[in-house]
């Protein structure tokens, strides 16, 4: 039996940390347009290490389509996860860096490089206040979060410093998750 039907067996189901699922060379996804398998993709709560799949924190095992698994929970702190988007408002400005409150357990830090068209001499308009929308590039639980306002091609895509009219409102994760 492939991990893909095991995991999708227990959908629905309450989890807890330590449960894991082995994975072989078989358990891929074929996809109907070119043939290529793809591979499982796991979302926050699960970790892969290895062959095995790990559950790292307690909830209920969620699906989307075609291959994304996640652990649905009751967490009252954001935890960054590498490619997320966040909102954030920027606090601080120290040197070349900018610190981003992100709703998590500490600060990350933002360059001035890492704006679409940033150089020495054309330094982006931020100031404290601001708020930026922006991709997580660094976060691991070892080192401080890092964000940056542009994609891997070096454009903005609608990241960056909003503009002064508008309204930030504090939702839960759970909400946010939905």
């Amino acid at each position: 039996m492939s991990m893909f039907s095991i995991l999708k067996e227990r959908v629905g189901q309450i989890l807890l940390p330590g449960d894991e699922f082995c994975c072989g060379p078989q358990d891929t996804l074929p996809l109907t347009d070119s043939g290529r398998p793809e591979r499982l993709v796991a979302g926050p709560g699960l970790r892969r290490s290895g062959d095995r799949l790990l559950v790292s924190r307690s909830g209920v095992l969620r699906h989307k389509e075609p291959n994304k698994f996640w652990i649905e929970s009751q967490q009252r702190r954001y935890v960054p996860a590498k490619g997320e988007t966040v909102i954030g408002i920027v606090t601080a400005k120290s040197g070349d860096v900018f610190k981003v409150d992100y709703g998590g357990s500490e600060q990350a830090s933002l360059s001035y490089l890492a704006f679409e068209g940033a150089t020495k001499r054309n330094r982006p308009n931020v100031q404290v206040g601001d708020l930026v929308f922006a991709q997580f590039v660094v976060a691991n639980k070892d080192m401080e979060p890092e964000l940056v306002c542009i994609d891997g091609s070096g454009r903005a895509n609608g990241m960056g410093v909003f503009g002064a009219a508008g309204l930030l409102i504090k939702v839960s994760l759970g909400l946010v998750r939905r």
